[in-house]
């Protein structure tokens, strides 16, 4: 805005002249009085031309990683203390609760130990902590399945074909209490020493509509009730910190029963036994590394659980394997593993709980077996674009000592893919699923093509969910105390048992075609549906053990659905409710046709997960 100034007000300026004094001069040292620039005189404002000094450069010695922040980007108000862990406590903010597993809680590692509260643990230093776990998983199952009628005798008289009643169910309740030592923040790093211990208690009953079923004995009853407590993990962990590197790589070792999967999903070791394991990480956690020596124990029959008071397995279990985070291409993590099975209990007989022989299996010649198997295999997992992608190849390789249709050795020659690939779109995946598990095509040559795994729990293709990978189908007519496929398994092995059973190479093999897909409704609630079609790979091994001249090879249509909630948004609390059916095919009826004529079986599988 201008102001007009009256002409009489102005005052007009002298010109200088050659005989003015010189105007005064600042002493030599004023520009010290003057006091240095402030730039935050105010609030999110500078002073004009002031230029903050730079931050010291940074070097960058690892290609690929993102440069680090500047300095101005962190806050200048906020101080490092040396326990972060109880300033929230002192603040008020969380009072902590024994009970209490959502918060803040020394009893899951939240905190360290303080050692002047448990003078009579044998620790030093502010960095010691103490996890407790908790974990009560409860299921009912009813089912449909071919239950074979007893040959001695039958729960009804009436009954005159080979199978009988299907209906059949289970109620299931395990406690797992798992308790870890430690020593080491944990927030970027292993910890230094790690000492676990988790033990598993599972009661069950089962009540079936035929006897010989659950007990060898036609005598017992046809129902059971079961308990047993497990083991399932025992380990040291020492973490060797002189390999340690600016990026947190690290190398450990592990030694008692520990968990170990092979691959991404489970196809080919996935269990808790008895070892000692070298495992580690380089080059920015892009590469790592297990080595590995598994002396294997035996389970519990009914439970499924570590038997550690009854001798270990002659069955031994070498593993490496290295994995390398984007190769072949970017986003995609390879791996690349061999394992070595050595099997040497030919001459051990072993009888389950239940009275019914499981080594060796009562097929063919009934003899003893050992053998020797190399697995040479590739996973992947990660995602091409925007479809995730995740597969297992697996080349079986060895020499079975004694084969149970010759009683000669032979050669093993085995293979194995899956692949399963899914397509995010907001709230919902859609999946597609594929497996490969190669059959034996002549049972009597020196060559057993079937594939089977060391101890499989693939989660693929459904899981526990799918009926064919949830139930176990005994096969009655062409072996005793035999199953086709194994409870919470994908292969059609033809084995006494998962758990207490030798592998068998000399099976019809699968193929499998499904899709499906997960939608999440809210945060808290899941449903997810799939299809999956089944066939046999090969059928001959079934048509010489059953004596039939031809058995078709569709198995059927195995589809299921489940829902799961989580009302806290947490693993805390899990409640699953799923059921699935299978539609017979063709083969399916002609190795399980009975009386009246099922073609549809059933499974309810309900489950809740509480965990602390």
């Amino acid at each position: 805005m201008w102001l007009a100034i009256p002409a009489a007000l102005m005052v007009q300026a002298a010109p200088p002249s050659d005989d003015a004094p010189p105007p005064p001069q600042p002493p030599a040292d004023w520009e010290q009085d003057i006091p240095p620039v402030d730039p935050d005189i105010i609030e999110g404002r500078e002073r004009p031309g002031y230029t903050a000094p730079l931050p010291e450069r940074i070097e960058q010695d690892n290609e690929g990683a993102i440069r680090s922040p500047p300095p101005e980007a962190f806050p200048t108000d906020q101080l490092p203390i040396p326990d972060r862990w109880r300033l929230i406590e002192s603040l008020g903010l969380v009072k902590e609760s024994l009970l209490d597993p959502y918060n803040q809680n020394t009893y899951k590692g939240d905190r360290p130990i303080n050692p002047d509260k448990v003078p009579w643990l044998p620790i030093t230093g502010d960095d010691w902590f103490f996890v407790a776990n908790l974990i009560s998983d409860s299921v009912y199952e009813p089912r449909t399945f071919p239950i074979p009628v007893g040959v001695q005798t039958t729960e009804d008289p009436d009954r005159l074909d080979v199978f009988g009643n299907d209906f059949s169910q289970v109620l299931s309740q395990t406690f797992i209490a798992g308790f870890a030592l430690l020593k080491g923040s944990t927030t970027f790093k292993p910890p230094t020493v790690e000492y676990r211990v988790t033990l598993a208690y599972n009661v069950n009953y089962v009540d079936v509509p035929e006897r010989r079923v659950l007990f060898v004995e036609p005598s017992r009853e046809s129902h059971r009730l079961d308990q047993f407590l497990g083991v399932q993990e025992a380990f040291v962990d020492y973490h060797f910190s002189q390999f340690d590197n600016d990026r947190f790589d690290f190398i450990s070792i592990r030694a008692g029963i520990q968990p170990f999967q092979s691959d991404f999903r489970g196809f080919l070791f996935n269990d808790q036994q008895l070892g000692v394991r070298l495992f580690g990480s380089r080059d920015n956690n892009r590469f790592q590394f297990n080595l590995g020596a598994f002396w294997r124990l035996e389970k519990d029959t009914n439970s499924g659980l570590n038997a550690i008071l009854r001798s270990p397995r002659d069955d031994f279990v070498f593993v490496a394997n290295a994995y390398r985070q984007d190769f072949l291409i970017p986003a995609l993590t390879s791996q690349f593993t061999v394992v070595y099975n050595m099997n040497r209990e030919a001459d051990d007989i072993q009888i389950d709980t239940n009275g019914f022989p499981v080594r060796p299996a009562l097929l063919g010649t009934l003899r003893g077996r050992e053998y020797d198997v190399v697995y040479l295999g590739y996973n992947m997992d990660g995602r091409i674009g925007r479809v995730n992608l995740t597969g297992s190849f697996y080349w079986a390789l060895g020499e079975d000592r004694n084969s149970f249709f010759t009683d000669r050795p032979a050669d093993i020659n085995a293979q194995f893919a899956a692949v399963e690939a899914s397509y995010d779109r907001d709230w919902m995946r859609f999946r597609l699923s594929g497996a490969y598990a190669s059959g034996d095509s002549d049972p009597y040559d020196d060559t057993e093509g079937g594939f089977d795994a060391i101890f499989e729990n693939p989660i693929f293709a459904g899981a526990d969910t799918s009926y064919w990978i949830r139930q176990t189908i005994p096969f009655a007519g062409g072996g005793r105390a035999i199953a086709v496929n194994g409870r919470n398994g994908i292969l059609n092995s033809l084995r006494s048992s998962k758990e207490q059973g030798q592998s068998n190479f000399n099976n019809p093999g699968l193929l499998l075609a499904g899709v499906g897909a997960d939608f999440d409704l809210t945060p808290e609630f899941r449903l997810s549906a799939n299809a999956n079609h089944l066939w046999f790979e090969n059928t001959a091994t079934l048509q010489v053990l059953r004596n039939e001249g031809s058995i078709p090879r569709e198995i059927g249509f195995d589809l299921s659905a489940a829902a799961i909630w989580r009302p806290k948004a947490t693993q805390n609390i899990v409640v699953r409710l799923s059921a699935a059916t299978l539609v017979a095919g063709d083969g399916f009826q002609n190795l399980f046709d009975n009386l009246g004529g099922e073609q549809k079986f059933h499974s309810i599988l309900a489950n809740v997960v509480l965990t602390y």
